[in-house]
């Protein structure tokens, strides 16, 4: 799972990070609202957990914005005080749940697990069919025609991001976002490198180059 955590205070989310981490999670920590929505409008985050005070833009606003732009990933709000109203108004506008300050680790990582099983859910009932491709991202593996083939994770990961954006070129920015975060120190040029492991799996004519911008899928006979 790719989280963004988006929490005005530094202190407080060191903690928080290091046990993410150490759950598994890829965890792209921001304390600027409005740079936090920049990097949630990618669309390339699988939960967001929201301070509900930010500098900027305050939660609710936030959670409009990216609701608005049709971003689906859950989002967990953070809220200081039993304001009942504005946690209604939260979820009216699109979060999925809340949890009040200060709160216990533990209860905080069972909420992330609740959404990351709504999360799988999703994936189990639904395949991704576009392309002439139906991707399992569970289980990591593509079938095209009548052939199914196994990828890893990170070329699973490449695939799915590609299909959801199927008729739109993705930019190789918001692939490295994706695949390793916005603060990840792996190479830029590992994007090729992936889109060339995946184009021998699936074949080469499938994926298409619009040359220093991005990638984009093709359906092919």
């Amino acid at each position: 799972m790719k989280l963004l955590f988006i929490e005005h205070k530094t202190n407080s989310s060191k903690t928080l990070n290091t046990r993410l981490k150490r759950e598994g999670y890829v965890v792209d920590s921001i304390h600027d609202g409005e740079i936090g929505l920049e990097m949630a409008l990618l669309g390339s985050y699988d939960l967001i957990v929201l301070d509900s005070f930010l500098p900027m833009i305050n939660g609710l606003n936030f959670i409009k914005e990216l609701r608005a732009h049709d971003i689906a990933a859950p989002i967990l709000v953070l809220h200081t005080n039993n304001d009942i109203k504005f946690m209604i108004n939260c979820l009216d506008a699109g979060a999925d749940d809340y949890l009040l300050k200060p709160f216990s680790l533990e209860v905080f990582l069972a909420r992330l697990r609740a959404l990351s099983r709504r999360i799988d859910k999703d994936y189990i009932d639904n395949e991704l069919i576009v392309a002439g491709l139906v991707l399992n991202t569970l289980k990591c593996r593509v079938a095209k025609g009548n052939s199914v083939i196994k990828l890893s994770v990170k070329e699973t990961l490449l695939l799915e991001t590609l299909m959801r954006n199927y008729g739109n070129v993705v930019t190789k920015e918001r692939i490295f976002e994706r695949l390793w975060g916005a603060n990840s120190v792996i190479e830029f040029a590992n994007v090729d490198l992936y889109i060339c492991y995946l184009r021998k799996k699936i074949g080469a004519s499938t994926i298409k180059t619009v040359r220093n911008i991005g990638y984009y899928l093709e359906q092919t006979k």
